[in-house]
């Protein structure tokens, strides 16, 4: 679950960079052609990066939500929870195992011929 977040915040940022190169290449041909000026063209570029900043950031938090619900609707543990579960495993089997180490054997019981 964690490995398929980090995969989906690997493309949103690809396609944030992307995006962003396409919008300078954008500004830069309106500026070439005279349809804005210097000042607007930058006006207008990092007005359109920091909706795009936004939007994938939305995108994350939304994808977010979405893997948490279904995680909870389908009764799936947490790395975490299971991290701590076999942590709780170990230590009953060093007791167990510790406890064994301690204890006498015992010898089977003898049977008496009748």
């Amino acid at each position: 679950m964690q490995d398929f977040m980090k995969r989906i915040r690997l493309v949103s940022l690809g396609l944030f960079y992307m995006g962003k190169e396409k919008v300078e290449e954008s500004v830069a041909e309106l500026i070439k052609r005279g349809e804005i000026s210097q000042k607007e063209g930058m006006t207008l570029m990092n007005e359109l990066v920091s909706k795009s900043k936004a939007a994938t950031k939305e995108l994350e938090m939304r994808i977010h939500k979405v893997m948490a619900d279904t995680q909870e609707k389908l009764h799936a543990p947490l790395k975490k929870e299971m991290d701590g579960l076999r942590k709780r495993i170990e230590k009953l089997e060093k007791r167990k195992s510790t406890a064994k180490a301690r204890s006498p054997r015992k010898a089977a019981p003898s049977r008496k011929s009748e």
